[in-house]
């Protein structure tokens, strides 16, 4: 993969001022470039300081082989939403982590992943971009290299990431729409649990209702924050947990897990700066409550 720009109206009077600007590469990514000398100037490499000319070209190249020695591959079967140069989308199901961990080495999207890549000759790390926790469902984005990893922590930072949920929460929800507002943090002496504190990170959720049900209502939520179990949490807070949220709510015999699911990411793209959207279609176990 590699970032193309040709000169335009002596816009820019030095690569490295053409490379920051068009490209907001970081300085550790344009050392890190120059000293694998992945830098070029019309087909030639050249130094950061070379002054420009009109219609100067200008490319700079991202593939740098690596690979997660950490992860086993594993012949997971995967959904894939959208892929390209730059990222993998994969629709992850519910009772699979993203992750490897101690109770689960093996059988994680991430295990999947990695013998994709090596079944496709794909030389990259495992760069998630979002996480989901082992029971919720739906779309976990991964980069396929360090500078696209980069510019979505960017995106994110500046709120351009849209994250848009659906869940099943218990009872009715009143009113029909709102922001909730409520920092949160760990939960004293629990490495998993978190709660509401006004001690803790600032976090806001907002919520739609879509369609009231006897006993419990659909919601599209979408975050503006992503702080650990925040969803669950905020659920939690305003006293209509998670369908089937065991540990903010209560067992259901509707459903084996919490009834959320990440069903729309949207963002700009960093390579074609164009707007991108992915969707994940409604898991089976929620579906049927619908």
């Amino acid at each position: 993969m590699k970032l193309v720009y040709q000169q335009k109206n002596n816009q820019y009077q030095t690569l490295r001022q053409a490379l920051i600007q068009e490209f907001h590469l970081s300085n550790r990514m344009l050392v890190k470039l120059k000293k694998a000398k992945k830098i070029y100037l019309n087909g030639q490499f050249t130094y950061l300081a070379t002054p420009l000319q009109e219609n100067d070209l200008i490319e700079a190249v991202l593939d740098f082989p690596e690979k997660s020695e950490q992860i086993l591959p594993n012949p997971i079967q995967l959904h894939i939403l959208y892929e390209d140069d730059a990222f993998i989308a994969i629709d992850k199901p519910p009772q699979m982590p993203v992750h490897p961990s101690f109770q689960h080495f093996t059988d994680t999207l991430a295990n999947g992943l990695q013998f994709y890549y090596q079944e496709n000759h794909i030389e990259t790390k495992i760069r998630p971009i979002n996480r989901l926790d082992r029971n919720t469902s739906g779309i976990v984005l991964f980069a396929k290299n360090e500078y696209i990893q980069e510019q979505c922590i960017q995106q994110m930072a500046n709120h351009l990431f849209q994250k848009e949920y659906i869940a099943l929460l218990e009872g009715h929800v009143e009113p029909k729409e709102g922001q909730i507002c409520a920092p949160i943090a760990r939960k004293a002496e629990s490495i998993i649990e978190r709660c509401v504190d006004p001690n803790g990170d600032p976090a806001i959720t907002k919520y739609q209702v879509l369609k009231y049900y006897p006993t419990y209502t659909l919601v599209k939520i979408q975050l503006l924050t992503g702080r650990t179990h925040q969803i669950r949490v905020h659920s939690q807070w305003i006293k209509h947990p998670i369908l089937g949220d065991t540990l903010y709510g209560n067992a259901s015999p509707l459903i084996e897990r919490q009834a959320l699911h990440a069903i729309d990411l949207s963002f700009i793209h960093p390579v074609t700066k164009n707007k991108l959207s992915i969707h994940a279609p409604v898991p089976a176990d929620i579906e049927k409550l619908l």
